[in-house]
């Protein structure tokens, strides 16, 4: 702004002739000097710098330009990279680069780049809105031919940007894809739900498994930059900055050459394994088939894919949480009530048959012939059905329900991932009488006591009842966080009579030992102890199970293995994949080498 000349006050001086001539020569000089100057400024501004400063007035922008942190890292008990970061490129747009009818042109080559309908990309731009400062991202991880096109035609894509970002990457595939689960864009449902948390759309978030139950440790904390712009989006100035906060490591309990044996052991069969440490609850391996590869995610994937992804199969449902029929493992639970409740002593011999009648109907043995007189240890070892029906009936439905609460059935187990754990079920006469509109029977005990019926149990859950008689009578909880201390700590004792624990170990020991499972674990040198089951699933292939624990004296480790619909029996075909993880486990350089060579080997 021009300033007045300044104001200069006179005295009166009769002394000095020709001194107030000479007061207004210095006024008007001074006056001119600093008009002079100005004159000159802008006469320099305007005719030296005044097209720079046209574009500066008509096309700068302040904007807003974040910057994503780097997701923190997911690692396995030894410090490997199971989810990591790599480097991509990106495409933004500037919303505020052109007006809002001058971005037609501009979308439609964009969309012929990249591949992405015009609709799509233009719903983002108008979900941030036209006046946003922000960038709005509109593609992830471009393929180098697609930033080389992009790059020939900047010029002409006014608002366009590419830049480089990191982006999810899982090392190792598809392997333990239900345990990390993957990150993706938000949805506009999760937009909604989220955009308090300061997540802005075309952010990505986990989506499940510990990608999504460790959100807030492993999305870190954004920054950017305030930046000048031109009209082609380029950037003139920085003008302020704030750093970016990468998230926090994770580190599981999984141990990732365990993870491998247990992945190559369930191969493409539909179902789980789980191995956990039976004294802390620490998980060590968990599996579910089929799977998917959560690479996948860290492109934008089209409502197609997503859909073919789905599939029949439902490869996102991680069945090692989902409930199943636990069979002739959850015997484990009718032999305890039987024992603890003292209506069975550790001597009781009961004479076992091809069937036994109760309220009009047959409920035969597994083998159609009985097993002659059994006491607990041989009616573990060989399973029959019969022997179990009678302690079922004996203790009665209310203890066998209570026993089964009590080993951790029908309630989630307190996993990190409880959003994606079902709680099971163990049914009881208010439940029948709700759900199925008729009162409990003597046969639903019948049932139940050989893990048939209405009961569900997760495989997980199995783990955990397992863990219960291979440790000597405490539940633990399971869970996949090593710095997860109120878990490891946590032990609730069932004070089991001592009797009561030898038996089980010792029936358990005669499965594998002569029983049902011999031929499975033929030749091995672990002292193994374990339980297989068979459950019917009317109308389709039944389930089959094998759960086991070993050293028998010392348990380290739990290994239970399920196959959905699988057919045969559980001691045929999910005995021989629990052998598999736990040779691998107490001999590690020979998995490795068995592994090696099925890479190795050719392919049809």
């Amino acid at each position: 702004m021009l300033q007045s000349p300044p104001t200069i006050a006179y005295q009166k001086h009769t002394r000095s002739v020709g001194r107030k001539n000479q007061a207004l020569t210095l006024t008007f000089g001074v006056a001119a000097m600093i008009l002079g100057g100005l004159g000159g400024r802008l006469a320099y501004l305007q005719l030296m710098q005044g097209t720079q400063n046209r574009e500066l007035a008509d096309s700068n922008r302040i904007r807003l330009l974040p910057k994503q942190p780097e997701r923190g890292k997911i690692l396995d008990r030894k410090g490997k990279i199971l989810a990591g970061s790599r480097l991509s490129h990106s495409v933004f747009l500037w919303p505020l680069a052109q007006k809002k009818a001058e971005w037609s042109h501009t979308l439609e080559r964009v969309s012929q780049i990249l591949n992405i309908p015009v609709a799509d990309i233009q719903k983002r731009l108008e979900t941030e809105g036209y006046n946003s400062p922000y960038r709005v991202r509109i593609a992830r991880s471009i393929s180098p031919q697609k930033v080389t096109a992009l790059a020939e035609s900047i010029g002409e894509l006014d608002g366009v940007q590419v830049d480089a970002e990191a982006v999810r990457s899982y090392p190792n595939g598809d392997l333990a894809a239900h345990v990390l689960g993957y990150t993706g864009e938000l949805t506009d449902d999760d937009f909604k739900k989220h955009h308090l948390d300061h997540y802005r759309l075309g952010d990505v978030i986990g989506q499940m498994g510990i990608e999504s139950a460790r959100e807030q440790d492993l999305r870190g904390e954004w920054g950017g930059q305030q930046v000048e712009v031109d009209g082609a989006g380029n950037v003139v100035k920085i003008l302020g900055e704030k750093q970016t906060h990468a998230g926090k490591d994770v580190t599981l309990t999984i141990d990732l050459d365990l993870q491998k044996a247990a992945e190559t052991a369930l191969g493409n069969r539909k179902g789980s394994i789980v191995a956990i440490n039976p004294n802390n609850g620490e998980i060590l391996a968990m599996v579910s088939r089929p799977a998917f590869d959560p690479n996948l995610f860290s492109t934008r994937i089209s409502e197609k894919q997503w859909q073919r992804l789905q599939g029949e199969d439902h490869p996102f449902v991680n069945r090692a949480l989902q409930g199943y029929p636990p069979a002739s493992t959850f015997k484990i639970v009718t032999t305890t009530a039987g024992l603890e409740s003292g209506k069975f002593s550790p001597d009781t011999v009961l004479a076992t048959s091809a069937s036994i009648r109760v309220g009009g109907i047959d409920f035969g043995d597994w083998n159609h012939a009985g097993f002659g007189p059994q006491g607990f240890v041989g009616a573990l070892t060989w399973s029959s059905d019969t022997f179990f029906y009678q302690i079922g009936m004996g203790v009665g439905d209310q203890t066998l329900i209570q026993w089964a609460r009590r080993f951790g059935f029908g309630q989630k187990t307190g996993i990190e991932l409880g959003d994606e754990e079902a709680s099971g079920l163990v049914p009881d006469n208010a439940w029948k009488q709700k759900e199925i509109h008729e009162s409990w029977f003597l046969g639903d005990t019948v049932n139940m006591s050989i893990g048939q019926g209405f009961l569900q149990c997760t495989p997980l859950q199995v783990a955990g009842m397992f863990a219960i008689a291979a440790n000597g009578s405490y539940r633990v909880k399971p869970h996949l966080l090593q710095d997860n201390e109120s878990a490891e700590n946590w032990r609730e004792p069932l004070n089991l009579k001592p009797k009561t624990v030898r038996i089980l170990h010792e029936g358990l020991r005669g499965v594998v030992n002569g029983g049902t499972a011999t031929a499975a674990f033929s030749g091995t040198d672990l002292a193994i102890a374990g339980k297989s089951g068979t459950a019917e699933d009317f109308g389709r292939e039944s389930h089959t199970w094998f759960g086991a624990f070993s050293p028998v004296d010392k348990p380290q480790i739990v290994v239970v293995a399920f196959g959905e619909n699988s057919g045969g029996g559980g001691g045929s075909f999910a005995a021989p994949m629990v052998r598999q993880v736990l040779e691998a486990y107490f001999h590690p350089d020979k998995a490795k080498k068995q592994q090696a060579e099925v890479v190795a080997a050719p392919r049809d």
